[in-house]
């Protein structure tokens, strides 16, 4: 048995101060406040001094890091990110990749997830291939940009199985209405986003009954072209903001480019404590960033000086959010954890604190600066930020 004491729990439904929590093979048991806990007398117990004691970061839009993508290597990739309290992630895989390279990718995950190697890997995003090339970095790489071939369609469902968790995909493409419903059949625990797109409320709406329930990465490579000039269209943006049931993925970085802090206001304002997520959309990039944005550091550039993701952790992307719209400790921690898990339908095992469920836990103060990460029950110390 393990014992984690003098903290402050967060949990689903508020913060329990001065609390306690007990593990045992890789779960946790139970947990109350100090004065009603029980510690077993043969418990290995830790200290946290009175700072936070919150659910390991799920982060469910993932690349890579520190030079590691997960494509290539998931094992460090997964490493790197576990380092900074991502205690579950979301492998992400993306349109550039040829059909042959994400075969070959989604088996190196596949590997790393059946050794045990990478236990922070909880399943695979598939960020395309079925996108709108007009949107996202590098759209002269998108090899992705003829009819769907049903062929290689199926077989990249196939090769995924049930590991994949989302797939994102643009609706109004030709061909992936019947993508997403062959998809389905074949995994029924899929959930999908939209995401590169300009679809229309109404073809995202077609697509709710396969659970289309997420936007990827909220007010970024999306569009909604326009018939009569001086007008604005709706498009995924507007159709996530006003469907109570979907999720807004947001990239929050230190200085607000990919979103800004007016509209990642706006989009909490807009959707709540309940259906935002944080994700990194970390990457690995060597190209240059534009002369005015070289000072800003945890952004991603393509060739073409157009974002290409970050190179943001979970920790410090909650700090951005808390300081871009002045949530507190609780309301990150839905973003970060909570609302992920049960998004990508994993709030079964991760995401929350409460018994039963794998003891998977990051040790924070109230600023969301890391000082220690459990996996399983098992410490793994952590990168202080």
């Amino acid at each position: 048995m393990k014992a984690i004491v003098n903290a402050n729990l967060v949990l689903e439904d508020g913060i329990l101060f001065d609390g306690a929590i007990l593990t045992h093979n890789g779960r946790i048991v139970s947990f109350g406040s100090m004065d009603e806990t029980k510690i077993p007398s043969d418990a290995e117990v830790f200290d946290a001094q009175g700072k936070y004691i919150g659910p390991g970061f799920v982060d469910i839009h993932c690349h890579g890091g520190n030079g590691f993508m997960f494509d290539a290597d998931p094992i460090r990739a997964a490493a790197h990110f576990l380092a900074h309290g991502e205690t579950t992630v979301l492998a992400t895989l993306y349109y550039n990749l040829s059909y042959d390279e994400m075969l070959a990718a989604i088996r190196r995950i596949q590997d790393a997830m059946q050794q045990g190697s990478a236990p922070a890997i909880g399943g695979i995003y598939m960020e395309g291939p079925y996108m709108n090339p007009k949107y996202g970095a590098s759209p002269e790489k998108n090899k992705w940009r003829g009819p769907i071939d049903p062929d290689e369609a199926n077989a990249l469902i196939q090769a995924a199985g049930e590991d994949v968790l989302v797939w994102a995909v643009a609706p109004e493409r030709e061909g992936v209405a019947s993508f997403v419903q062959m998809a389905k059949a074949a995994n029924n625990n899929v959930r999908f986003a939209v995401g590169h797109s300009e679809a229309t409320p109404a073809q995202i709406e077609a697509l709710k009954q396969y659970d289309l329930i997420i936007q990827t990465h909220c007010t970024n490579a999306t569009g909604a072209p326009c018939d009569v000039g001086g007008t604005r269209a709706c498009g995924p943006d507007e159709a996530c903001f006003y469907d109570p049931d979907m999720y807004a993925e947001v990239i929050c970085d230190s200085c607000g480019i990919h979103v800004h802090p007016d509209m990642l206001r706006l989009i909490h304002r807009i959707k709540g404590d309940d259906r935002v997520i944080l994700i990194t959309d970390s990457f690995v990039s060597s190209e240059q960033p534009p002369e005015n944005l070289r000072h800003i550091q945890d952004l991603l550039f393509d060739a073409n000086g157009g974002l290409c993701g970050s190179k943001l952790t979970m920790d410090v992307a909650c700090r951005n959010m808390m300081r871009h719209t002045g949530i507190g400790v609780w309301q990150v921690f839905r973003l970060a954890s909570m609302n992920p898990a049960r998004a990508v339908g994993l709030d079964g095992e991760v995401g929350s604190i409460a018994p039963g469920k794998r003891a998977n836990l990051v040790w924070v103060d109230d600023t969301m600066h890391l000082f220690g990460v459990w996996i399983d029950g098992e410490w793994i110390g952590g990168q202080p930020t």
